[in-house]
């Protein structure tokens, strides 16, 4: 086993997860990025290279004890740096940035050569569920699987997505911690919601993969995280019926928000983006639209 590297920067980027009713199992590769160098060093502990952030820290921290561990090599110490454009706490898969960018880099720096899937069986073990962790680590669509016994990772089907094909994340300058916003869900959901989710899940994967986006239109109904997480978010909802009315297909929460996503023809792409954002002035909120194509490539060395 070799490490010539000393330093090494991962590109990761962001995603979008659940894609309506795709609970814990649907994500999207978008091109918002970060970029997390690392630089190997004595010592075992990681140390930030600028002011630490609390939260960076321990994050970084546990996936650097998941890799030595999956690796079963032993730790060495590392000097960090996170940069990019992928907003903190908005359901736009940040954290999955970080801990894949942690991961790629000693992947890197060890020579251990973990495969992508391997990197996202770590990942997924760390967030709890491998929708982001599967989007960033891989790009595209993905359909990720866990084991349904243990919840372990299994696998992830994913799908390339046209540059044609725009995804509008608008954001409202809220910040939604995923941990806070999975205490606001319900313990039980009725039968006949759970079955009208499952039929909004799987024709929404059915149009991704066909390429009949069209299809799309009005075709996102949840009713597991949505009616419960929405109403937090002042405008949340009237900015994805604004989008949908300017000429998106459809749209949803994006993770757990504050994001809210529409999906429409790169034609219309910026009249969708003004509509939503309009949506949150109304309910005097400030908001930051991007309008952005599917990342096929997902984590890279740079």
């Amino acid at each position: 086993m070799s490490h010539p590297l000393t330093t090494v920067t991962v590109r990761v980027p962001g995603s979008t997860s659940n894609c309506g009713s795709g609970f814990d199992t649907l994500g999207l590769a978008l091109q918002v990025h970060n970029r997390v160098t690392l630089g190997r060093e004595d010592g075992e502990a990681p140390r930030p290279v600028s002011a630490p952030d609390g939260r960076a820290q321990a994050m970084v921290e546990t996936t650097a004890a998941s890799f030595f561990a999956a690796a079963r090599i032993r730790p060495f110490g590392f000097s960090y740096q996170i940069s990019g454009d992928v907003p903190p706490a908005r359901g736009l898969g940040s954290s999955v940035t970080v801990i894949g960018g942690v991961l790629g880099g000693l992947n890197a720096l060890s020579g251990v050569a973990l495969s992508k899937h391997q990197l996202v069986a770590i990942a997924t073990a760390i967030e709890g569920h491998p929708d982001n962790a599967a989007a960033g680590i891989l790009g595209g669509f993905c359909v990720a699987r866990c084991d349904a016994s243990t919840g372990a990772y299994v696998d992830t089907m994913r799908v390339e997505l046209p540059p044609e094909l725009a995804f509008v994340a608008t954001s409202p300058d809220v910040e939604m911690l995923t941990k806070e916003s999975r205490g606001v869900l319900p313990a039980t959901l009725s039968y006949f919601d759970a079955v009208k989710s499952i039929n909004s899940a799987t024709y929404l994967v059915a149009a991704m993969v066909s390429g009949e986006y069209e299809r799309l239109r009005h075709a996102v109904n949840d009713y597991m995280h949505e009616p419960y997480r929405l109403p937090r978010i002042p405008g949340g909802r009237a900015a994805i019926t604004a989008g949908v009315a300017a000429g998106a297909y459809t749209g949803w929460l994006s993770g757990s928000g504050s994001t809210v996503l529409c999906v429409a023809p790169l034609s219309v792409a910026q009249a969708v983006a003004a509509g939503m954002q309009a949506a949150f002035a109304e309910a005097g909120l400030t908001s930051t639209a991007r309008v952005l194509a599917a990342d096929n490539t997902g984590l890279v060395l740079e």
